[in-house]
């Protein structure tokens, strides 16, 4: 058990919150291609008309930080903006969503508002930061702990984005809404990857990160968000509610605990049902098929890139 995950077990009411929702990676490529075979499992219901070209825009903006210049480089010379305006064609918007990576101020962070998703560029160094220097024993790579989290706070904007502008109807706290729509996504992949994907993503949400000025309790329960330990665990119950088989281990290894684990399945079941009735209607199925395939490819040979590092 990786010391990240097996500080859930001992720790489960006293991790430190750690940064905001909103990571990428100079991986994007990557993770942009793995959500492509997702986005198509997404549309389980009658297809929806097709997207217009223009539905999807984006802007590379140079960092202000000399120190973010290479990851600037790589995610632009790899094009994956244009790789996630690929992606999200098949969802059906009734306005352009705008993808935006740039400098926050030094501020780690991202969020979706205005129709826009904007990335911050301290954000993505903070994820290659505190990525894993060796692979886990739960079989999560380097290169997993980097496109895991990517891929789940891209997924949590683009859910952001995804209510709001189609007026989808969000019971209790909306970043909850959201931490659930990137997991149902994640889990559309194929059962390699949707656990490698799902424990990439609980090994960040389970590292303490360093804070300057670490959070009150009262801070820390007023916040809009969830606190890392409670999310990771949604996280894992939604995965083991899933597919208990593929998930047996982080429970039997009591990472998820067992009385949490026994309402699983009725919790991935509420979701899949507010899923396929309220998004699916608005993703082109036939368009979001033609990329199913493309995600196995870059994917693996963005991982052996990463894992060489």
């Amino acid at each position: 058990m990786s010391p990240q995950l097996d500080h859930l077990q001992s720790h489960r009411t006293t991790v430190s919150d750690v940064v905001r929702s909103g990571l990428l990676s100079r991986s994007l490529a990557a993770v942009t291609a793995i959500l492509l075979g997702a986005m198509a499992a997404i549309g389980s219901v009658d297809a929806a008309p097709r997207a217009k070209p223009d539905q999807i825009r984006y802007k590379y903006i140079r960092p202000t930080d000399p120190s973010h210049q290479a990851i600037y480089d790589q995610i632009k010379q790899g094009r994956a903006l244009e790789l996630l305006q690929q992606l999200l064609s098949p969802l059906r918007l009734p306005h352009p969503l705008t993808l935006k990576v740039a400098s926050c101020d030094g501020v780690p962070d991202a969020w979706y508002g205005d129709e826009v998703v904007t990335l911050c560029y301290e954000l993505l160094a903070e994820i290659l930061k505190n990525a894993t220097t060796r692979d886990l024993p739960a079989g999560v790579s380097k290169a997993d702990t980097i496109l895991g989290p990517a891929l789940d706070v891209f997924l949590h904007e683009t859910g952001h984005a995804v209510f709001d502008m189609l007026q989808i109807p969000v019971l209790g706290r909306e970043e909850d809404a959201a931490d659930q729509f990137s997991a149902y996504v994640m889990l559309r992949l194929s059962k390699a990857e949707a656990r490698r994907m799902i424990l990439g993503a609980a090994y960040l949400r389970a590292k303490e990160l360093p804070e300057a000025e670490p959070l009150s309790s009262r801070d820390k329960f007023s916040d809009e968000h969830s606190m890392p330990a409670q999310r990771a665990f949604n996280v894992l119950c939604i995965a083991y509610g899933a597919d208990k088989k593929l998930f047996a281990d982080i429970v039997a290894n009591d990472i998820l605990p067992k009385q949490r684990a026994e309402t699983c399945e009725i919790d991935y079941d509420d979701l899949t049902f507010a899923m396929t009735a309220l998004i699916g209607p608005h993703i082109d199925k036939t368009s979001a098929r033609k990329f199913h395939e493309v995600w196995t490819r870059t994917v693996s040979a963005r991982r052996t890139r990463l894992n060489r590092q």
